[in-house]
């Protein structure tokens, strides 16, 4: 499993804000918004509080966990098909 972040990028259209607008209330430097931004990149859970507080959110607000195994699941003609999980959402 690994962390996506992609909860906070819809976060930030909801409260209409950029990237560069948490940073600066966060205070959050260049590379952590990069490497949220980018798979598997993990950030500090004091970071991702201060992410919570500053937006007013829950934590699944701004990450979720997503499986780095393909689930299986069974098409109308009855096989057997491999999904990845990233590509269900």
């Amino acid at each position: 499993m690994h962390i996506s972040y992609k909860p906070l990028w819809h976060t930030l259209i909801e409260q209409n804000m950029r990237k560069e607008d948490l940073r600066l209330a966060a205070g959050l430097t260049i590379n952590m918004i990069a490497n949220m931004g980018k798979e598997g990149k993990h950030i500090s859970m004091d970071t991702l509080a201060r992410i919570c507080e500053t937006l007013d959110c829950g934590i699944m607000d701004v990450i979720e966990l997503v499986s780095d195994e393909p689930s299986t699941t069974r098409n109308d003609n009855g096989k057997t098909e491999r999904k990845n999980h990233r590509e269900q959402h």
